[in-house]
């Protein structure tokens, strides 16, 4: 019931706001939008593959293109990765995209959705959640970087030097290898030596651009992105960012991610001609932002894992534990548990 009211106020908050929901494709030429493994299936009619949505992302930036300012989707996602307390293979998200906002517009904007959502459902400031007492009143905003040092406890020579960061990793008996670029291996020291510390909500800022292949250049330093993630209660909740409108920049990012994924970077994303020609058709600037529904329900019921808040979750198969044998007297069907009748 919670999930339910969580999810009206939601759409109530962005058709306040003036967003306009609409629906796009879930079955995508190219998957896009998002680093991660699609699931594959067929067209008989056109005889194509087609891969299920992995996000929405490039098709409501064509909204954008074609003139819609602000709009908003709840949308179902696919992704054919691992399984665990927080992930299941299709979940539900809200991606929205407004026309000349930046990131830090939609700081603002998030923090206003959280405060519409304890108002309206008349919830606490401070919610427990596992062990943890999250504090909805302390907001906090940290640059990348200072996380990996501050909150880390990597030192600063380092993680500003791609080497020394392979090896600190490898010493530590994390998955990485000379194939990952530098924004990679930053990215997987932060999920394991920051992420689980950010318990007060969050806002991380200034990401990699070579792991932000979608966000838009900062003005200052070219090496990384106008983007934050939001975290709270030790996981991600929001990903958001300054969108890239530059459709020469993004061709270059598109094939920088095909070399990745010719290295075996299997969530590396595809090369999406079309999308880059929509925007040398002309976007505005633009801002946009997906927030995870499940974790978002997780969070305000304090649910310890996905499987509580979704009604039907991804489950191992196991063969039932009863037989149907058929009865000529009645000429009906008899259910026998395997362990009596």
């Amino acid at each position: 019931k919670m999930r339910s009211q969580i999810i009206s106020c939601v759409r109530a908050f962005f058709e306040k706001k003036g967003f306009l929901e609409v629906e796009t494709p879930m079955l995508h030429p190219i998957p896009g939008g998002a680093n991660a493994r699609p699931f594959i299936t067929h067209h008989n009619a056109l005889d194509v593959d087609r891969y299920l949505r992995i996000a929405p992302e490039l098709y409501l930036k064509r909204l954008i293109v074609g003139g819609f300012e602000a709009v908003f989707e709840l949308n179902r996602n696919f992704r054919n990765e691992g399984m665990d307390h927080s992930h299941n293979p299709e979940f539900s998200m809200i991606e929205f995209y407004w026309a000349y906002k930046t990131y830090e517009d939609l700081i603002t904007l998030t923090k206003e959705l959280f405060d519409f959502l304890f108002n309206s459902l008349k919830l606490p400031k401070i919610l427990t959640y596992n062990q943890d007492n999250i504090d909805f009143n302390q907001w906090s905003i940290m640059n990348y970087k200072d996380a990996l040092i501050n909150i880390g406890g990597l030192d600063e020579k380092i993680i500003n030097d791609k080497n020394a960061l392979l090896a600190h990793l490898q010493a530590k008996h994390l998955k990485v290898d000379t194939s990952m670029g530098y924004g990679k291996l930053l990215a997987e020291a932060f999920d394991e030596f920051v992420e689980h510390k950010l318990i007060n909500p969050t806002f991380i800022t200034q990401y990699p651009i070579d792991i932000s292949p979608l966000a838009r250049r900062n003005d200052e330093n070219p090496l990384i992105a106008d983007r934050f993630e939001l975290f709270i209660g030790g996981r991600e909740i929001a990903n958001g960012f300054s969108e890239l409108n530059d459709p020469l920049d993004q061709l270059e990012r598109f094939k920088e991610q095909v070399k990745a994924k010719d290295a075996g970077d299997e969530e590396a994303q595809y090369m999406d001609e079309d999308y880059v020609w929509a925007l040398a058709h002309g976007m505005p600037p633009t801002a946009g932002e997906g927030i995870g529904i499940d974790r978002l329900v997780m969070l305000l019921c304090n649910a310890k894992t996905i499987k509580d808040v979704i009604l039907f979750p991804a489950l191992k198969p196991t063969k039932p534990n009863f037989d149907i044998i058929s009865s000529k007297d009645t000429q009906t069907n008899i259910i026998e548990h395997k362990e009596g009748k």
